[in-house]
């Protein structure tokens, strides 16, 4: 069994989850409920979607991280979105964009490491 912890990309979302949940209490209520509470459950996901594939057979991992690709894209997207609205501003969008980057490519790298091609 695989201790969640030992995976440094999941130390990394969980270190971006508790980043941008310090956030919540400064986002516009119009915002809170909408398009912030759609990022934070898509970083919830995401979470929940590494430590789903650290307890999967290596045949099985790739389907759920690939999902968990795609969750991580569509968060930026929001995130990207949020920035555009000024929900949150340029400072803290390039703290979580940065976040972002390295967490998709330690997540790029995993699912390369699958793959036999």
């Amino acid at each position: 069994m695989t201790d969640e912890f030992d995976i440094p990309i999941f130390k990394k979302s969980y270190d971006f989850y508790k980043m941008f949940y310090v956030f919540r209490t400064t986002i516009p209520k119009q915002d809170k409920y909408a398009i912030w509470q759609k990022a934070e459950n898509l970083a919830i996901d995401i979470l929940q979607g590494l430590l789903c594939a650290s307890y999967k057979q290596k045949f099985e991992k790739v389907a759920v991280l690939e999902k968990v690709s795609l969750d991580l894209n569509i968060l930026r997207v929001l995130l990207r979105l949020m920035k555009d609205i000024k929900t949150i501003d340029n400072k803290k969008y390039t703290a979580f964009e940065e976040i972002l980057d390295e967490i998709g490519k330690m997540l790029g790298g995993w699912i390369k490491s699958l793959n036999p091609r």
